[in-house]
């Protein structure tokens, strides 16, 4: 089933979410891959404050190329998600509620993502330049020495991603997997 979500949300709209769903979102929506990641957890073991508000926000992995000319960013295709396994709970557990990448996440994310009533999103591999078109705008809030894996804000219209584990821990990994398996055993 496609949804539309529009960001900052909460756990009344996650709850709406299920493992399988195609979702657009629209509105702001931030970049961080590991190096960002673990300065950003950093700042909370000092009881620092983060550069952005992480309360309702989705946090996309993500290391774009240099934008083109008339375009925000350039190619923004999801990065492999195990690497910010480490730092996620704690992030979920400070109000995140979304988190998009790639590829399966450990059982402390997954617990995490149930107790914070959060969201795991899935972009599609290999369609960075396709995704690029949603993104509207494109601006470096934090660690700028990262180069392309700064904390960057995003403006986003209708960002295409799927559910991959839903705030109940239903994951699309191994269901699709299961139902793979089903279907081949009935014939």
């Amino acid at each position: 089933m496609e949804k539309k979500i529009t960001t900052p949300i909460n756990s009344e709209i996650v709850k709406e979410l299920k493992a399988g769903d195609t979702v657009l979102i629209t509105g702001t929506i931030y970049t961080a891959r590991d190096a960002a990641h673990k300065r950003l957890v950093e700042l909370i073991d000092k009881g620092e404050k983060l550069p952005f508000d992480i309360e309702g926000s989705i946090i996309y992995y993500v290391g774009p190329t240099p934008a083109k000319p008339d375009m925000a960013i350039g190619s923004a295709g999801p990065t492999t998600s195990y690497r910010m396994d480490p730092y996620a709970p704690k992030l979920l557990d400070l109000g995140l509620k979304g988190m998009i990448g790639k590829g399966a996440r450990n059982e402390e994310v997954i617990n995490a993502i149930k107790r914070n009533c959060g969201v795991y999103f899935a972009a599609i591999g290999g369609a960075g330049a396709l995704i690029g078109k949603s993104i509207e705008e494109a601006e470096i809030i934090a660690y700028e020495d990262l180069g392309a894996e700064a904390v960057r804000k995003l403006k986003v219209k209708d960002f295409p991603v799927v559910v991959v584990i839903d705030s109940q821990g239903n994951n699309l990994y191994e269901i699709g997997q299961q139902q793979y398996l089903d279907s081949v055993k009935q014939k």
